[in-house]
């Protein structure tokens, strides 16, 4: 078994966010493996995550962004990014991901939060676009019917918060949705956006 030192228990939780007791199992595990003891703990902190999420989150912070030009603001972003503590909703990290994610915002243009958000009008009349292009193009009745449900998926991706890629993957690659899941086991709290806003000058 290697010998495990202060320092690396110190600059593992410095890069990962785990507690002391946390990193030092890690590292045993892996023995020593640094690399490996980082996998360890975000498989660790996943499963935490996926067990926290029927807790409540009814504290956190407002996410803001404004959009200059010409030394006037023309688009300002909000959101609600939403935690279990007063503790964790102060905290630097937390902070910037509400930021990071009101520039998300501004960028990628979503109109929902989640898949559940979309109303069923937006739905059918997406589906009905989607099968009048494939019907034109000539593609059978069984076939129209598979492109619709794929298109389906882009189109949640391209309107729906959560399952958007962000937009800055040097900070983070993945979806919205991976990255407050993250967030989650880093913090060790239930993080969840609650409501966006998004206006712009001169669109609807």
């Amino acid at each position: 078994m290697a010998e495990i030192s202060a320092k690396q228990v110190a600059d593992l939780r410095k890069a990962t966010g785990a507690g002391m007791m946390d990193a030092k199992k890690a590292l045993i595990e892996a023995d020593g493996d640094t690399e490996k003891a980082k996998e360890i703990l975000q498989v660790k902190g996943l499963a935490d995550a996926k067990k926290r999420a029927d807790r409540t989150t009814d504290t956190g912070s407002i996410g803001h962004y404004l959009h200059f030009q010409t030394e006037r603001p023309v688009m300002g972003c909000l959101v609600e990014l939403r935690c279990e503590t007063d503790f964790v909703a102060k905290s630097e990290e937390f902070q910037d991901t509400a930021r990071d994610l009101a520039m998300h915002l501004a960028a990628a243009r979503p109109q929902w939060v989640t898949r559940d958000q979309v109303p069923d009008i937006a739905i059918d009349e997406a589906s009905k676009l989607f099968a009048a292009q494939a019907a034109e193009q000539g593609k059978p009745p069984e076939v129209v019917e598979k492109i619709v449900a794929g298109k389906l998926g882009s189109f949640y991706s391209d309107n729906v918060l959560y399952e958007q890629e962000f937009v800055n993957p040097q900070k983070f690659e993945g979806t919205v949705e991976a990255m407050l899941e993250h967030l989650t086991a880093r913090l060790g709290e239930k993080i969840t956006v609650g409501a966006i806003a998004r206006v712009a000058l001169g669109e609807n």
